[in-house]
């Protein structure tokens, strides 16, 4: 296990020293971030902690998992590594834009 936590389920209101607060009496935190939508700044719900041994970590998870902070209830857990994205629609998948036989045209 690493030291590294997920932490889903967070009151939109939390932010990242509430967060680092609500971890620290667990062990010494080496950040906390609440993740927040990138256009309009407002957390998405979920975050990160890092704590500085694994023992701390796994003590935090184990004191934290499905308790609630302002009515809702936390998801507290290792934090898997971010697998990589697939699929969407990027600027070269041959649809839509300039390029590419985009029907009707002459051969």
């Amino acid at each position: 296990m690493g030291s590294k936590i997920y932490v889903g389920g967070l009151p939109y209101e939390v932010d990242d020293q509430q967060l680092n607060d609500l971890f620290s009496t667990h062990g010494a935190i080496t950040s906390a971030r609440v993740i927040t939508d990138k256009f309009t700044g407002r957390s998405r719900g979920f975050g990160f902690v890092e704590m500085s041994s694994e023992g701390e970590a796994q003590t935090a998870i184990s004191a934290l998992h499905g308790t609630e902070l302002e009515g809702r209830t936390l998801t507290v857990n290792e934090a898997r590594p971010q697998e990589p994205r697939t699929g969407g629609r990027g600027r070269f998948d041959g649809g839509g834009g300039r390029g590419g036989d985009q029907g009707g045209g002459r051969w």
